[in-house]
């Protein structure tokens, strides 16, 4: 395990070493190596010298330099791509906050009841008494904030976050300056990421002493929260994944589709084309093991620093239309949403789920229905094909599978996409769309049932006898 310390610098001469020195001498449990990135955010001081010796005198410290000054939001995004821990942990420049509590902040990760988080300055820690305005602020950004993001934090404008590098390298970050808190807050919640809050003592500075946020940043953090309440942005476009194809801007609909097909899941489930593991975490209670493939590998080494062993048993690199990799045991079920109307050779890929599933396994496919429904939407997302019943019914069935049940899913966006793709011809859902179907999936459930026309997809559940 490597552990990735991230420090914005902007102006701190006085306290940049100090701090560094704290960070070095700190026993950190469960880390076998650790990695303290350093970033100038344009300091005008003496800080981009005092960083650069550090770097030369310690090969733990790696330094950058930002070519101006473009705030703490931009310097901590920049340390997140460089890092290349399994687990990260921001750290203020300052002496505001004492890294010697590394290990009550990291242990929940570490025994894996958390992916992130949050050292509060408001639980029961020791703190220097300062600035009551400032304390109501704090609290009425983080009350707005638990609104939008519904998770229930005490101090969500806390410099203390620890996270584990894989899922948060996959989120991007827009905020510059002090927004950055209430945007990292808003993501990971979209994100489903397990979040945990421990106390922890504060050292606060008066503004005599260095501190630099101020009123404006409390206006800028109140637009930050509404905005990306509002806008799903939530994943590096280079990660993929293909948010569109998967409807990944809309979580709800994500967890109707697991509920539709959760009661056929059992024993040990393989998940064909896991990508960045979107699915894995509302799959993976209903079954005694997890094994995740995908043919990318950065998708694989996301998986592997994200999940825990007790999420996810195993990984493997693999394209499902080749031959199986060694090692790869027989499943009890096996679960491929969006996935096959990718690979070009469809046969190849329900032949080899066959040969994995043990005797009486089932497969779980998700794929889109309607051929005639084939659009520019569908080249855009690299589709080769979409399916019907019957030409699936008989394509499984002449591989041995006996078709347990074969269901229309999601009747109501095939409005949205004959608007979308047949009459205006685009080659995008739209963030905007996504969001409003998002909101009315529950709506959409209900009239499921009463919707004459055929679904958007095809839900089929599928035996080796």
């Amino acid at each position: 395990m490597k552990l990735s310390i991230l420090i914005p610098i902007f102006n701190e001469e006085k306290t940049l070493s100090n701090i560094v020195d704290l960070v070095q001498s700190v026993k950190i449990n469960g880390f076998d190596e650790k990695e303290i990135i350093l970033i100038n955010d344009g300091s005008t001081d003496a800080s981009s010298d005092i960083m650069n010796s550090l770097a030369d005198n310690n090969p733990e410290v790696i330094a950058y330099n930002q070519p101006y000054n473009q705030g703490k939001g931009s310097a901590i995004a920049k340390a997140i791509q460089l890092a290349s821990g399994d687990i990260a942990i921001i750290q203020d420049a300052d002496l505001e906050y004492d890294p010697r509590e590394y290990n009550k902040i990291l242990n929940p990760i570490l025994i894996n009841k958390a992916d992130v988080v949050y050292g509060s300055r408001f639980l029961m820690g020791e703190r220097r008494v300062l600035y009551f305005k400032h304390a109501v602020m704090n609290k009425i950004l983080t009350f707005l904030s638990n609104l939008c993001s519904d998770l229930y934090l005490t101090d969500m404008e806390t410099c203390y976050k620890a996270f584990r590098l894989g899922p948060v390298k996959t989120i991007p970050f827009r905020s510059k300056r002090f927004g950055f808190e209430p945007e990292f807050t808003a993501k990971v919640a979209k994100r489903d990421l397990r979040v945990y809050e421990v106390p922890i003592s504060y050292n606060g500075r008066t503004y005599e002493e260095g501190k630099k946020i101020n009123w404006k940043d409390g206006i800028s953090a109140l637009y930050t929260i509404l905005k990306f309440y509002l806008i799903d942005d939530i994943y590096e476009i280079h990660y993929g994944q293909m948010i569109l194809e998967e409807m990944q801007e809309a979580p709800n609909f994500t967890k109707w589709t697991i509920d539709k097909v959760k009661q056929h899941i059992k024993g040990d489930l393989l998940e064909v084309g896991s990508g960045i593991g979107n699915n894995i975490r509302l799959l993976q209670p209903y079954a005694n093991s997890f094994v995740a493939t995908d043919y990318e590998e950065k998708y694989i080494k996301i998986l592997e620093s994200s999940f825990s062993k007790s999420h996810l048993e195993s990984t493997y690199l693999w394209d499902a239309s080749s031959s199986i990799p060694e090692g790869l045991k027989t499943q009890d079920t096996i679960f491929c949403s969006n996935v096959l109307e990718h690979i070009e050779d469809d046969e190849a890929v329900l032949a080899n789920m066959y040969q994995l599933l043990k005797p009486g396994g089932k497969v779980i496919l998700v794929v889109p229905q309607g051929k005639k429904l084939f659009c520019n939407l569908d080249k855009v997302l690299n589709h080769f094909r979409r399916y019907d019943k019957d030409s699936l019914c008989n394509q499984l069935n002449r591989h041995g599978y006996k078709i347990n049940e074969i269901s229309d899913f999601n009747k109501v966006a095939v409005l949205g996409w004959l608007w979308r793709g047949k009459i205006l011809n685009s080659s995008s859902l739209g963030k905007h769309n996504l969001k409003l179907f998002n909101i009315l999936v529950p709506i959409f459930k209900v009239c499921e049932k009463f919707i004459p026309w055929r679904g958007l997809s095809l839900i089929v559940v599928a035996e080796k006898p």
